[in-house]
């Protein structure tokens, strides 16, 4: 019997799980800055070698090596992000990284490689049999499904695997939990990644010759990063000078919003290691009420302390879902942190955020034609999944009852791996 490889390529994580001959599932492994961890980031840094005999030759990393080489350099490489988001994009055909065109398909297959070569004890099942996962519907505007699996297609088969099988990701998600149903049911499956949040209703029949039919979809994005930012911009912002003055010939001018937009995203924090932004924000430093406020922030962007500042934050948002209170903890030079962050804050921060997802679920059903009281269970999945709040929406929604979770990281590549196996009759 072969391996089985369900391989999750996600916007912000990916995952690889492996069925093994035995019927065992397990996830690979990657290592860390601080241990080894079941996802690998996707992404991708380019910069062209400047010393010895590869001069001027384009090189890159991916996945965590990805986001070092970026860090040691943002202003002189190229960061490739969200590459999933632009499968069904017609518009899309290359991108030019230091004068060189680049298609999709080479990106991905490039980062597929990657993803599987990376892992602790990886690069050995080029022969496997592979299940990929797909949406029910790609994302983006005027978006075409068919290129966009054909595309897909194209970037496995650029990483070496000529005909993998795709399934859909919110069955793969829901495998183990469709597995225990008695009959026939009315699934909503909560996907909720780094960046998207997609809900997807779904008809399973179990049995020997299972089927699953797609009803509805519908996706926002919405999930783990934007919960982060609220805290940052509530908690750490105001302590680097937002919402402070400075003086201009004696007239208070409030200090421009523009310089905290940048922490939305860790990795556009790097670029504002830009000489001209960083002497912009000394200026103001200069002429402010609390001008070692903005030093600090001048010291975080320079020493490019960004990610670990968002490392602090997402550990306190991880903590919040198990206790009504944590402690945000951060130091670099000067600049200390330390506050208690409440459950009951984070809440009322994120409720935009819950306002679309609510929205979202109900566009669901809408394309489905259903009704709320027609959805027999309702399973979530992904790290934003564990926040109290999320869960309480479905749990208002449809009822305690009917709402389960599992498998928050890997339970789409699992189940991908599952399915693999099924159709291979492993």
């Amino acid at each position: 019997m072969p391996d089985v490889l369900g391989i999750d390529f996600g916007t912000t994580n990916s995952v690889i799980a492996l069925r093994q001959p035995d019927g065992a599932v397990s996830t690979f492994r990657y290592a860390t800055g601080t241990g080894v961890a079941d996802t690998f980031r996707s992404l991708l840094c380019f910069w062209a070698e400047e010393t010895g005999a590869a001069r001027g030759r384009l090189q890159h990393a991916a996945g965590p090596r990805a986001i070092e080489a970026y860090l040691d350099d943002p202003l002189g490489s190229r960061l490739i992000m969200s590459m999933k988001s632009y499968l069904a994009s017609r518009s899309f055909t290359e991108t030019r990284i230091f004068g060189r065109g680049v298609s999709l398909e080479e990106l991905i297959s490039l980062f597929l490689r990657a993803l599987l070569t990376s892992a602790v004890g990886g690069g050995a099942f080029g022969g496997a049999h592979v299940t990929a996962g797909r949406p029910v519907r790609f994302v983006g505007e005027g978006a075409d499904d068919a290129l966009a699996e054909r595309r897909l297609r194209a970037a496995f088969a650029g990483a070496g695997w000529e005909a993998p099988d795709l399934a859909l990701e919110p069955e793969a998600a829901g495998y183990r939990f469709a597995a225990g149903l008695e009959g026939a049911a009315t699934v909503l499956v909560g996907d909720f990644g780094g960046g998207t949040s997609d809900f997807s209703l779904l008809r399973f029949e179990p049995g020997a010759r299972r089927k699953v039919t797609p009803l509805g979809h519908a996706g926002v994005g919405i999930a783990g990063d934007a919960f982060d930012y609220r805290i940052i911009d509530q908690v750490v912002s105001p302590r680097l000078g937002k919402g402070d003055s400075y003086r201009v010939l004696g007239t208070p001018l409030p200090v421009p919003p523009s310089f905290f937009t940048s922490f939305a995203h860790w990795h556009r924090l790097s670029l504002m290691r830009a000489p001209r932004t960083l002497r912009e924000i000394a200026e103001v430093a200069r002429a402010s009420d609390h001008p070692e406020r903005l030093n600090n922030l001048i010291r975080l962007v320079e020493d490019e302390a960004g990610y670990a500042l968002y490392q602090a934050v997402s550990g306190v948002k991880a903590a919040l879902s198990k206790a009504e209170s944590a402690m945000l903890r951060f130091r670099h030079g000067g600049f200390e942190l330390e506050e208690e962050v409440r459950r009951a804050d984070f809440e009322r921060w994120i409720s935009p955020e819950l306002a679309r997802l609510a929205a979202a679920v109900d566009q669901a059903l809408a394309d489905a034609g259903l009704r709320a009281e027609a959805v027999d269970r309702v399973f979530l999945t992904g790290g934003t999944s564990l926040v109290p709040a999320v869960r309480r929406l479905f749990e208002t929604r449809f009822g305690a009852g009917r709402v389960v979770s599992g498998g928050e990281f890997v339970s789409v590549a699992e189940g991908l791996a599952l399915i693999g196996a099924e159709r291979a009759g492993a």
